[in-house]
């Protein structure tokens, strides 16, 4: 009786126990899966603040060329800085998301870089009519695949930190859109020649 007792006892203490580890484990992998989130948003932040000063330096005061220049040029130091941070930290988190990170900085300093050089040649806006700037003064549309890159890597990443069942799951759905066989184009029916 009383080892019945004692045995029930055990069983309902280790199975307790390995309900809370699992919890444990879970919250632990949850919380590090939103630090790791807001880090790379933080990153993709840097960027983005980076590809807007063409507009900033468009836009700067006329009426204080020297301020301004000193203003946007501390501005742009201080963005260079957080994204040279990011791009180290992104590469330590996960070499997919380093090398799209990479690849998307790498792309925007080219093309906004030769933006914001062309912007500080043209004069500082004085209209408000001139605030709308075309794509045909400032063209960023070639980013976009470079971000969709990165979205996808960190997408990809951050589904390793998924519980298992999730990621069980996702992995039979790709499998099995994998395993679909391609539809045959339809073949042309033999049209009979003979007549009636």
């Amino acid at each position: 009786m009383i080892t019945g007792i004692l045995t029930s006892a055990v069983i309902a203490a280790l199975l307790t126990g390995t309900v809370n580890i699992g919890l444990a484990w879970r919250k632990s992998r949850t919380e590090e899966r939103d630090r790791v989130r807001t880090v790379f948003a933080e990153a993709f932040a840097a960027y983005t603040e980076y590809r807007e000063y063409p507009y900033v330096i468009r836009r700067r005061n006329c009426d204080s060329p020297s301020d301004e220049r000193t203003r946007i040029s501390e501005l742009v130091r201080q963005t260079q800085q957080r994204i040279n941070y990011y791009l180290a930290w992104t590469q330590s988190e996960s070499l997919a998301v380093g090398k799209a990170y990479n690849a998307l900085v790498s792309a925007a300093r080219s093309t906004a870089g030769v933006a914001m050089n062309e912007a500080w040649k043209a004069p500082a806006i004085t209209k408000d009519h001139e605030m709308n700037i075309a794509t045909a003064v400032v063209n960023l549309t070639d980013l976009t695949t470079h971000e969709h890159d990165f979205a996808n890597a960190v997408h990809q990443h951050l589904l390793t930190y998924a519980a298992w069942p999730v990621r069980f799951f996702r992995w039979l759905r790709r499998s099995r859109r994998l395993e679909k066989p391609t539809p045959r184009p339809a073949q042309p029916s033999a049209v009979s020649t003979e007549g009636p």
